[in-house]
């Protein structure tokens, strides 16, 4: 098994950046595929990025292409996921998740999870 704690999150303004976090521990992680996810209130939680065990492949939500990256250090066993540009719709509280067996932008398809960190952005 894997334990999972985001940090990184807060208030910004619009137009401003970023960096959550996404510590692991026990099973060591580069067991694992990871994902990023969001929920806003009254909202179905959204795949936002995903990142293979290894790193070589990542993929991204259309809503933060080009905006976001997810990146991994396997030996630090942390996922992040830079923001930038951010925008109020961007507001939700973000969950980190992991899965083994493949990248998946379903989150039922992810078996742990964080307890998730809010970001709030303000315009």
């Amino acid at each position: 098994q894997v334990q999972l704690v985001e940090s990184g999150g807060g208030l910004v303004q619009a137009g401003g950046s970023l960096r959550l976090s996404c510590a692991a521990s026990g099973r060591t992680l580069s067991s694992y595929d990871m994902g990023w996810f969001r929920q806003a209130p009254g909202k179905e939680r959204e795949f936002v990025a995903a990142i293979s065990w290894s790193g070589g492949r990542t993929y991204y939500a259309d809503s933060v292409k080009g905006r976001f990256t997810i990146s991994r250090d396997n030996a630090k066993k942390t996922v992040y996921l830079q923001m930038n540009s951010l925008k109020p719709e961007d507001t939700a509280v973000y969950y980190c998740a992991a899965r083994v067996g493949g990248v998946f932008t379903a989150y039922r398809a992810y078996d742990y999870w964080g307890q998730g960190t809010q970001v709030t952005v303000s315009s």
